[in-house]
This record gives structure tokens, sequence and C-alpha cells, in this order.
């Protein structure tokens, strides 16, 4: 393969993968990697037909029935916003003809279990090439195992080619041949996994500049013995009292009971498909079922008559479900200030002075130079990054993060961890916090609550 003339590809490159190699592309969030998948797929165009596929003399051309490419993003609508961010749980909007997975809609697959059928349904073809994009983020423990385990029979067996594409680099398979580094849209030389797993180099640390770090620790201190539902300091900030959730036949939480208290932090675990999300959108006011139920907020029983847009205010939110929502192309800037208002989208222009606070915002998770580029035209990565800041930029005392490193590379993974550590050294503040990787979890978390799957 030769390089599309593009101003940052101007010089031509080789690449060659043979038979019996099995390839990761790594590299930084924005890095050139979907770029370089596009053109290998057929979907960048080239100038001249630089793309050529050789299984030897005997061997038929590769075409597209032989070839699958599963990209990861989060995403069950398109860019005319057929999904929008609370249907997952308004179940009575779900249209009858949505496809099912084990007897459940589309929609309703938890974010690990919508990569797994994914996988199952490409894999269930029997590619001679597979292209993944970040297959492990979002898998629990077991789910990780298998799906190594699958690949590697396929790779044995059937003599399949896979290629993954990995953001985070301190895990690579073992059946993985040789690397493929990009940067900045240019493509490395490719080497063997012992040669790059060899030579790379430890993050320097910390990875938040110092000024960052005191800017939000500086952060002027609220006065919340003004708000008239907030507790007192140390006081209870959640509470679910014997609380079950179900949608039709199939139970997702059964008579929980769960306390967190101002300036806790707390790490949600559970596997693929436990209820995790769900019992964050029931804290976060945007699963309707949270009204029939016993849950206080902040000390106040759950519709009693407040506000939901007052709770709003003290809570810092991303999750999966959010970024496949946000399918609007504005500027990542009125991204970041849709925060400030709760929605989905910018409905009211910011304010001077909050304009400037999203930049601070944007300056702390670097992404500044972002400010004025659409929203779709950023990598995934970045588009993660936004959603954070997004979810930072009112200073909320209570922080609800769903795996909020997903598609982060190593260095972005480092960073967000430690502005999560340095904000929660800030009085008022609650953490709870979702992932699948006990090394995201940072070193303030001391508290776990761990859902366990329900069958039925």
């Amino acid at each position: 393969m030769t390089r599309h003339p593009d101003k940052r590809m101007a010089r031509p490159v080789e690449l060659c993968i043979v038979e019996g190699e099995q390839i990761a592309i790594v590299g930084d969030n924005a890095a050139g990697k979907s770029r370089l998948v596009d053109i290998l797929t057929g979907r960048y165009p080239l100038l001249q037909n630089e793309v050529h596929y050789d299984f030897g003399p005997d061997a038929q051309p590769l075409v597209s029935d032989n070839l699958r490419y599963i990209a990861f993003r989060d995403s069950y609508g398109d860019k005319d916003a057929t999904y929008y961010y609370q249907q997952r749980w308004n179940q009575h909007d779900i249209d009858d003809e949505m496809p099912r997975v084990d007897g459940k809609p589309i929609i309703a697959l938890s974010s690990g279990e919508m990569r797994k059928y994914q996988l199952g349904k490409a894999l269930r073809s029997k590619p001679r090439v597979l292209i993944i994009d970040n297959p492990f983020i979002g898998l629990d423990v077991e789910n990780r195992q298998l799906l190594t385990s699958t690949l590697e029979t396929l790779i044995r067996e059937e003599g399949m080619t896979l290629i993954l594409v990995l953001s985070k680099t301190d895990y690579i398979p073992t059946f993985i041949t040789h690397v493929l580094p990009v940067e900045d849209l240019l493509v490395g030389e490719k080497t063997t996994r012992e040669e790059y797993i060899a030579s790379r180099k430890p993050l320097p640390c910390p990875m938040l500049p110092t000024e960052l770090h005191d800017w939000i620790i500086g952060l002027p201190e609220k006065d919340l013995s003004a708000i008239p539902f907030y507790p007192k300091h140390g006081g209870e900030i959640l509470r679910f009292n014997d609380v079950s959730i179900r949608y039709g036949e199939r139970t997702i939480l059964s008579h929980l009971d769960w306390t967190v208290r101002e300036g806790e932090r707390w790490a949600l675990e559970g596997r693929n498909g436990s209820g995790k999300s769900t019992l964050l959108s029931l804290v976060c006011a945007d699963n309707p079922q949270g009204y029939a139920c016993n849950i206080e907020l902040f000390g106040h029983r759950r519709g009693t008559g407040e506000s939901i847009w007052e709770i709003k205010r003290h809570i810092g939110y991303v999750s999966p479900e959010m970024h496949r929502a946000y399918m609007k192309d504005i500027p990542a800037i009125d991204i970041v200030a849709s925060g400030l208002s709760d929605s989905v989208g910018l409905y009211v222009r910011p304010r001077p002075e909050q304009r400037q606070q999203c930049t601070d915002w944007m300056r702390v998770f670097g992404i500044e130079q972002l400010a004025d580029r659409t929203f779709l035209s950023l990598s995934s990565g970045e588009q993660r990054l936004c959603l954070l800041a997004r979810a930072f930029v009112k200073d909320p005392e209570l922080l609800i993060l769903d795996e909020p490193l997903h598609g982060l590379d190593n260095k972005n993974r480092a960073r967000v961890k430690e502005i999560i550590e340095t904000f929660c050294q800030r009085r008022n503040k609650t953490l709870v916090m979702v992932t699948h990787y006990q090394e995201e979890l940072p070193a303030c978390v001391s508290k776990r609550l761990t859902l366990r799957k329900i069958d039925n």
C-alpha cells in the first residue's frame, strides 16, 4: 500500500501484510488509525489502485464477502438522530420492527453486549480477513478472555488474518505477530510484537501539568448551605431502598439497597448486562422507572416535587449511552457548553464567562485546540474527551462516570485518571465510576458495589 497524497501523507510507503501475520495497528487518539483502515477497506479512495491483496497463486481474490470490518462507534442510531438519549430506558418508544437479540431489542443491549453481538455476527460468516476496531473495550474480564480464545481458535483452525486497531496498547494479545504504529497520519515501520513491546517507553508522570492540577484544586468552593434540598456535609447523597427494575419478563435489578454519602468514592462493578448503566440512569433521572422506585437523591425522595433540572445541576455524567446520543455536528465547545444546561445539544448560547469556563475545562483535558472543530469530524477518542469536559464543566458535586476512559489512548487514559483523582481531592465531591479495568480506577476509590447478572 502506498500512502494517499494528503498534505501530511506526502511520503509514500509500502505496507505488506502476508498470510500468517496477525497485525495490531496502534497509535494515539486521532493519529490516523481509522484513516488507514478506511484505505485498507476501500472506504477512503486512493488516486490509483494502490491496495492489493494476494493470498498465493491458488487463492481467490479478496472480495467484500471475504473481509469484515467492525468499528465500535457507540451508536445505535445515525446522523439523522433516529436514536435519542433516553430511548434505551423508554421501552415504550422502541419500534416493534427494531432487531432483537435473545429476546431483547438491540437498543436495550449494554455496551459490552452490543460488542459481543456485532462480533458474533461477523464471525459467523468466517471471513478470511477480519479488521476489528478496539475489540476489548467495554467487555468484562470473562468476555475479554472468551474473545481472545475465540480469535486464537479462528486463526489456528480457519487460517483467518486478523487486524486489530488498538488505542489501549498496554495489552496486545499474544496471538498478534506484528505491530504497525501510526502517528500524525504517518504509517511507521511494521515490527514484531516483541520488538514493539521492548521499544515502548514509560509514560511521564504526572500526565496532568502542574498548573492545571493547581487550577482544579483552586476552584472556588460552592456555598451548598444555600440549596434547600442539599444535605449537610457528610450526609446522604444517594439511597436506593429495595429497588427493582423489570422490563416485561426481564429483571434487571432486584431488591437493591445502596447508600452513598457525600465525599465517598465508589466503583460500580459487574459483568456485561448486570444492570450498571440501568442503575446510573435511575440516579440521573433518565429512566422513567425511577419515579416508581424508592430512590432518594441529595436526601429527598425522587418524585416528591423537586425539579429534575435543579438536581442535574449538581451531577456530572458521561456514559456510552450519552456518546450514542451525540450525533449532531456542532462545534466541540458547544458540546462542552451543553453540560451547563444538561441538554443533549446546545439550546442556549453560553454567555462569555460561560464560554471561558468551557475553554478552561477543554484545556484541562488537552483539547482546547478542537474548540471550533465539529463533533462528528473528531476521532472517537476526541469525542469522549469532549464529553468528559462536558461532565466537569459545571464543577458538579456528584460525578457519575460510566466507562469514562472508553476508547482513550494510554496517554489520555493516564491524564483523565489524574484529573478525576485531582477533582476528588476537593471538599464535597462524590464519585461513582464504572470500568471493567481495575487499573483505571483512581486511587481515591475506596468502596465497591458489585451487581450480579440475573438469569431471566
